[in-house]
């Protein structure tokens, strides 16, 4: 995971501007939390959620120690940054992070129910400076494990490999924290976490948001189906409560498919030109790609692994094992690099599944593909080497010259991979391709 370019020198730059931010953050913390916390204790309707065996759960007075390093590691999150964007985006999250956590308080009101143990020494000290502002409200979700998430996400691009380890033990001991000071019950811990994930994938730091609605009725008819899934999922939610809220995880990630189709495109799976996708995406959209996965495996044996269109360039679905190529043109949105192919030169230009690439994507493919070529033999790929890989190898045929029309391309790609599928929507994106392009008539 990388979200940002790591510039030490650039990051003093920013320092006067990390300052200001936590000039606004600290006090808008402190504000917003503690005054929805005297405001819940006013109120008669504060309901308790807790599950029976969280009673066994421990009361460690040392984890204090741990849970109020979170203050301290705020600030620093700031500082650490090392581009405008960076620093920008961080900024907006924290500040998000606050307003969307007294929201859920304001509207679900939630208290601790066990009654802590006392606490003496530093650790009981501690215990006494957390309770002069804070009372047993505010629990769902935790703006702690909000936070953590939040924060962790900056950190961890910035720490050197060799030290992730105590990175990755710290944030955990804070994460368990929340529990054993008995701050928290595990529903407040399970919501925060969500919070914090929806956040971060709200804000990300790589790519931004665009609506383009598509006028592709296709398009449109396959954001109808995930639509349904969605409401589906949420509404058995809703009617099996209890576990049957976890439903509620498919339910976003059909629902941010569907958007994806509707116009926000591939954005909503956040993979970078290096095939990783954001944390937030991987975790979020989860529910969808392992439904992906299944349906993957179940087409994927009735077609070859890759088929060899020219001697330099082979036509593919996702990588299972060994290539028998040097570089790798990754095609597909929903799935991240293959590990298969990971020592290999590798560009992803990101599409959405089925649909036909807009003219610019096409181009920016087939530099790409001519990018690659330089390395040796080429894998140009998607999920199954049906569609979106084909156009882009069909495009590359007519601007290498091995093809001399857009026709003739196609019908080089179907004879060297029987099944590619182009729909008349595909055929359009390479006729006004080769147009601009080309500077020739498709025929």
């Amino acid at each position: 995971m990388k979200e940002c370019a790591l510039t030490p020198n650039f990051r003093r730059e920013l320092w006067p501007k990390a300052l200001l931010w936590l000039l606004f953050l600290g006090p808008y913390f402190f504000l917003t939390y503690g005054q929805v916390n005297q405001f819940t204790a006013t109120r008669s309707d504060v309901a308790t959620l807790v599950f029976g065996w969280e009673s066994a759960i421990p009361f460690w007075p040392w984890t204090i120690v741990p849970y109020w390093s979170i203050d301290l590691l705020y600030g620093i999150s700031l500082f650490v940054c090392t581009s405008r964007r960076e620093l920008w985006i961080h900024g907006c999250r924290l500040a998000l992070a606050s307003t969307v956590a007294c929201l859920g308080f304001l509207l679900f009101p939630l208290r601790f129910s066990f009654v802590r143990p006392a606490s003496d020494g530093a650790f009981g000290w501690l215990f006494a400076q957390l309770e002069l502002f804070d009372l047993p409200y505010n629990q769902a979700p935790s703006l702690h494990i909000i936070l953590l998430w939040l924060l962790w996400l900056r950190f961890y691009p910035h720490v050197a490999p060799r030290w992730r380890w105590l990175l990755h033990g710290w944030f955990g001991l804070i994460g368990v924290s929340v529990l054993t000071t008995w701050q928290h019950h595990a529903i407040d811990v399970v919501t925060g976490l969500f919070v914090g994930m929806i956040i971060s994938y709200a804000l990300p730091m790589a790519k931004t948001w665009r609506w383009r609605p598509s006028r592709d009725p296709f398009a449109r008819r396959l954001a109808g189906y995930y639509a349904i899934g969605s409401a589906a999922c949420a509404l058995f939610a809703v009617f099996l409560s209890g576990a049957g809220w976890l439903l509620l995880w498919p339910a976003f990630a059909l629902l941010m498919v569907a958007l994806g189709y509707c116009g926000l495109g591939d954005a909503v799976f956040q993979k970078n030109r290096q095939g990783r996708a954001s944390p937030s995406a991987r975790i979020l959209l989860a529910p969808y790609w392992a439904g992906a996965w299944i349906s993957f495996r179940y087409f994927s044996a009735k077609y070859s692994v890759s088929s060899d269109v020219t001697q330099v360039v082979a036509l593919g679905s996702y990588p299972r094992g060994r290539v028998g190529a040097s570089a790798v043109l990754d095609m597909t949105s929903e799935w991240p690099r293959s590990r298969h192919v990971a020592h290999l030169p590798y560009i992803a230009c990101p599409q959405m599944d089925l649909l036909a690439p807009s003219v610019e994507e096409l181009q920016r493919a087939v530099l790409a593909l001519n990018q690659l070529q330089d390395r040796g033999k080429v894998l140009v790929h998607c999920a199954l080497g049906l569609s979106r890989s084909a156009t882009v190898v069909a495009a590359w045929l007519v601007q290498q010259g091995n093809a001399e029309s857009i026709t003739q391309a196609v019908a080089q790609v179907q004879r060297a991979r029987p099944g590619v599928i182009l729909r008349e929507s595909h055929v359009e994106a390479l006729t006004q391709w080769s147009l601009k392009y080309i500077n020739k008539e498709p025929t």
